[in-house]
């Protein structure tokens, strides 16, 4: 009950319009990745996806953001059931503990909610993504990887807000990236932000 009067609550106040270029009745696992420059962009695909797929998509986030306050720690461990990572950990070995620990969270029916340029746009540009999904990819070739285009949600939520702006937004899900598990790392990841930033010119 709380999940859905959230997800209609948000799709209201963001004023968001929804556009599918993959199928969005597909129960294949997913790891969505998407374009980050508001605090509102997991809650916006997250609330995006068909009731069935919500159930099982669960949003990568910061540890430090959401166990700070007793409602933050209530939505993201029993709402979006959330998988919280530690931020600001820059060695190879943590980044490595990370990412498995993803993988392993998927288990074989949970989905994930990415943002792969690994910190919020303060202009709401597409940034360089991290190495973070092309490993996880590598860990999990089994799963779909489905781009996911957020506009206007760095104006309604900006950097340093914490009360939003109603406006219009859309969230635009590209066709599956197919992956071959054998391509080279900044291939990959200069393909997988070319077939998200494409989609901010679609209809």
């Amino acid at each position: 009950m709380i999940a859905t009067a959230l997800a209609a609550g948000s799709r209201l106040v963001c004023g968001a319009s929804v556009r599918w270029h993959c199928d969005p009745a597909d129960s294949k696992q997913r790891i969505y990745y998407g374009n980050h420059s508001s605090h509102l962009d997991f809650v916006m695909i997250w609330s995006a996806l068909p009731p069935r797929l919500r159930r099982s998509a669960r949003p990568v986030a910061g540890r430090d953001y959401w166990e700070r306050g007793a409602l933050k720690r209530y939505l993201a461990g029993s709402v979006f059931r959330a998988v919280l990572i530690e931020r600001g950990q820059s060695d190879k070995a943590s980044a490595r503990a990370a990412i498995e620990y993803m993988a392993r969270e998927m288990g074989n029916q949970y989905s994930l909610i990415v943002f792969p340029e690994g910190t919020r746009s303060l202009d709401g540009q597409v940034g360089p993504f991290k190495s973070g999904l092309y490993h996880l990819s590598q860990l999990r070739p089994d799963v779909q990887l489905v781009p996911v285009y957020l506009e206007n949600l760095n104006r309604i939520l900006p950097k340093g807000e914490s009360l939003p702006v109603p406006m219009m937004s859309r969230v635009i899900f590209g066709p599956v990236l197919s992956s071959n598990g054998a391509e080279d790392k900044n291939d990959f990841l200069l393909r997988a932000r070319d077939a998200l930033t494409q989609l901010k010119d679609t209809r």
